[in-house]
């Protein structure tokens, strides 16, 4: 089976979490070990978030005196998924023995005209309190929103179109490759109407609808979504959240998740589902194996089972 798993940017830095390097290592050793056992018996790619990897970057580029301008987010996204696709690819290398790994720098086509580059609602960075975050904002013109108990920076996030490298994909794939890939979203790029040329774009894609727009042109059999809750809950942080443990598109979308957090990941499964048949699932990283089998997290699927 091919499947296409997708992580949360919290399974590479957990909330509160110092983002250092080593830190980001032991996470992306469970994120190795969490994962293996599927690579033993299906076909992987892997795609990734980099939320607070490149806040992180932007903030230290806002800040060096070295710099006449901070370096845009389309660079950042790259030096991200460098960085990330390296430590996966190593730690992958180390877990599996003998399997082929690739870490690609993926670029992802987006509509220059697209109205989400004028509606900054992609968090990046870390959390603050309201105190630290508006002096924050008002110093480096950013946009800052609500994010749980806490205040974050946020970016636009425009529409993935198309995977520039999505046949160099397909062919890792069929040498018996696992691929790392996409991580971020892709590096938002736009193409010259008549020449084709390729110009980056200051905004970050949401690494889940990438996940599903590659899973689909990749003909996979499965979404896998992973993130740090179990599965998806209706009325999360409310007093009485429900476990949502199967569902159609059409359920998932009435769920009325958050943007910022669930909502894309919902919307993510739906489309997939939708456009191939094929199966998605959301839950957490330790559970990746349970959850492909049927054990856990929350199965998208075309119709419900009757009876």
């Amino acid at each position: 089976m091919r499947i296409v798993v997708a992580l949360g940017g919290n399974a590479l830095l957990r909330r509160g979490q110092r983002p250092d390097a080593v830190v980001q290592q032991a996470n992306i050793d469970r994120v190795a070990t969490a994962i293996a056992a599927l690579a033993q018996e299906h076909e992987l790619v892997i795609t990734h978030g980099n939320g607070p990897q490149i806040g992180l970057l932007a903030m230290e580029s806002a800040a060096d005196p070295a710099l006449t301008a901070p370096y845009p987010l389309d660079l950042l996204g790259a030096q991200t998924e460098g960085m990330i696709g390296s430590l996966l690819a190593r730690t992958l290398h180390n877990a599996l023995p003998g399997r082929r790994i690739a870490a690609l720098v993926s670029h992802t086509l987006v509509r220059s005209d697209d109205p989400a580059l004028d509606r900054p609602t992609k968090f990046v960075g870390q959390v603050y309190p309201r105190k630290l975050a508006e002096p924050l904002a008002r110093r480096y013109g950013w946009h800052i929103a609500k994010d749980g108990t806490g205040w974050r920076r946020v970016v636009p996030s425009p529409a993935p179109e198309r995977i520039l490298e999505t046949e160099t994909i397909h062919e890792l794939l069929s040498s018996g490759t696992l691929v790392v890939c996409a991580g971020g979203g892709g590096i938002p790029v736009t193409a010259d109407r008549d020449t084709g040329a390729l110009s980056g774009v200051e905004a970050v894609i949401d690494k889940d609808l990438t996940a599903a727009l590659l899973a689909e042109d990749l003909k996979a059999d499965f979404l896998l979504i992973l993130t740090d809750v179990p599965c998806v809950y209706e009325g999360y942080g409310t007093a009485d959240p429900h476990p949502v443990l199967d569902a159609t598109p059409d359920i998932l979308r009435r769920g009325g998740f958050p943007e910022g957090s669930m909502g894309p990941k919902a919307e993510a499964a739906a489309r997939f589902v939708e456009r191939t048949g094929g199966l998605a699932a959301i839950g957490a990283l330790d559970a990746a194996y349970e959850i492909v089998h049927g054990r856990s997290g929350t199965l998208v699927r075309p119709d419900m089972a009757v009876g």
